[in-house]
């Protein structure tokens, strides 16, 4: 038997639909019409905002552990180092359920699909629980260019077993990708470029001043940095352009590309990267990037150079809660003028087409199973679909 919902007002994933639509959805959570106002008489309506469930296009779910380690506002190579010095403390149980509850946490707030890195097997378990998405995206790094073809063969080890696992149509999906330009080398870049046709590539971009630095003259934190973890960088040559400019010229053209914080970023480099990469997303962490770097991207400018935008919750080792909705409620206060309607559209449709999920999840139309989210006056959530 059908259920018939209206509400106040329903996002369709990409935008309002007319005051009064109802949304027609059987008993198993399938959609299968979104009628216009009058059509038939709604069993149902509630006081808020009905739309498609969110999708979380970055997280690490195995940093879960980590939360409340570091402290705010150390600066990333500050932060990467505490990251490196605490991720293995505290046994494989304790660690195992915080994933779970980090996990369950995802579920309650609206979130169907997860953009997930992964430098280690630990999320395999979570994978296979149904009602979730998972695109795992398994980080390679180094920076000794010599050393690239056992650093790829690490991560490639690690991606075997992700894609091992069995799932039913697009439910599990993954890639080799890259950490960031300041942790992988032109060798690297180059082998992960052209592995996984047609795979998606996420990039950690443009996250700290610094980055620009190193790579126009090799100046700022991570000469420092490399050198406090031992790494040789003598053979590094910056290139005298922003980072963005130079490395992705090592990943080709062909694949869809995420890049993910962005906070740096300048016009020239939303220019350049946007005439380079056909399929490209610009992934936004606001939450973390506060908690990190006390600064948030130049959305308005991201809008105004016409960018498709999606939404990430990074890790609890830098964020205070893994939810989708407080990232656009943080945007929302900050730039108030962006509106409701394109906050979901990132959360929803962008989201999906950046996880290549677009089939699926992320808008409401007739024989998919996106999730429906109740979002009440006071920003109080709930799934309509029967998950939790």
């Amino acid at each position: 038997m059908s259920r018939y919902l209206t509400a106040d007002r329903i996002h369709d994933g990409i935008r309002f639909t007319d005051t009064g639509s109802i949304l027609q959805v059987s008993e198993d959570g399938t959609i299968e019409a979104l009628l216009a106002p009058g059509t038939v008489v709604a069993g149902e309506h509630y006081t808020g905002t009905l739309c498609p469930g969110f999708i979380n296009a970055h997280c690490h779910t195995e940093l879960s552990h980590m939360q409340g380690v570091i402290p705010e506002g150390t600066g990333l190579p500050g932060f990467l180092t505490r990251v490196m010095q605490h991720r293995n403390q505290g046994s494989p149980e304790e660690k195992e359920q915080s994933r779970w509850q980090a996990f369950r946490s995802m579920q309650r707030n609206g979130i169907v699909a997860i953009g997930d890195i992964a430098n280690t097997t630990d999320t395999l378990d979570l994978r296979g629980e149904p009602g979730m998405y998972w695109y795992t995206f398994v980080e390679s790094i180094g920076f000794t260019p010599e050393r690239a073809p056992q650093s790829f063969a690490y991560a490639e080890n690690t991606y075997q077993a992700f894609a091992a696992q069995e799932a039913a149509g697009n439910r599990l999906q993954q890639s080799i990708v890259p950490h960031a330009p300041y942790s992988v080398s032109e060798a690297l870049f180059r082998l992960i470029g052209a592995h996984g046709s047609g795979k998606t590539l996420s990039v950690h971009n443009q996250e700290t001043a610094d980055e620009a630095l190193f790579y126009q003259d090799k100046s700022g934190a991570f000469p420092a940095f490399l050198e406090g973890l031992g790494i040789p960088h003598a053979d590094f040559q910056p290139s005298g352009r922003n980072s963005l400019q130079t490395y992705m010229h090592w990943l080709g053209t062909t694949r869809p590309t995420m890049l993910v914080h962005n906070t740096f970023s300048s016009g020239e480099d939303m220019t350049a990267a946007r005439a380079h990469f056909p399929q490209l997303f610009w992934c936004l962490c606001p939450n973390a990037n506060l908690y990190i770097e006390q600064r948030l991207p130049d959305i308005p400018q991201m809008l105004e150079a016409g960018l498709q935008l999606c939404i990430g919750t990074d890790s609890l080792a830098s964020n205070h809660q893994l939810s989708v909705l407080a990232e656009l409620e943080c945007i929302d206060r900050q730039f108030p003028e962006i509106g409701w309607e394109q906050l979901f559209s990132w959360a929803c449709h962008n989201g999906a087409k950046a996880l290549q999920l677009e089939n699926e999840l992320g808008t409401f139309r007739a024989g998919t199973k996106p999730g429906i989210v109740w979002i009440g006056p006071d920003k109080s959530m709930q799934r309509l679909d029967g998950s939790n």
